[in-house]
């Protein structure tokens, strides 16, 4: 199974990528929309040129693990991917996962105007990879 971590947002798609193992994620790109319908067609696009045979998207929860109020977007869109694809979508937690990303680009001192470039993308790895890690966790 080819996995396809998204961070779905309202400007910005980030897109990451599992390895042939399962094991590690890696980012992939950050795609600039403008509005739902962009961001699906553009991340369909993506996942077709990635080989992508499940989709792993964040789904954003308040601090106490409610769904926030970003959450029915989140559905909306994961329902226009699932009609331009016939593709498994897995919902992941995405809380604090934007916060890992900001403090591990400062930990690098990946600053400036590059920081908004990866930081989707990075966030949509974080995503996926916590995904993966608790896939894998639950084989052994």
């Amino acid at each position: 199974m080819k996995y396809i971590g998204i961070d779905y947002g309202d400007a910005r798609v980030g897109i990451a990528t599992a390895d042939g193992t399962g094991f590690l994620a890696s980012a992939n790109c950050t795609l600039n929309v403008s509005g739902m319908r962009d961001a699906c067609q553009k991340t369909v696009l993506k996942i077709k040129e990635l080989g992508g045979t499940a989709v792993v998207l964040g789904l954003p929860k308040n601090m106490d693990g409610s769904e926030s109020f970003r959450a029915e977007k989140t559905y909306a869109f994961a329902e226009m991917l699932k009609n331009e694809l016939d593709i498994e979508i897995i919902f992941v937690d995405e809380r604090l996962s934007t916060v890992q990303a900001y403090t591990y680009l400062n930990i690098t001192e990946f600053n400036g105007k590059k920081r908004k470039k990866v930081i989707d993308a990075l966030s949509a790895q974080i995503i996926l990879q916590s995904f993966l890690d608790k896939k894998n966790a639950e084989k052994k």
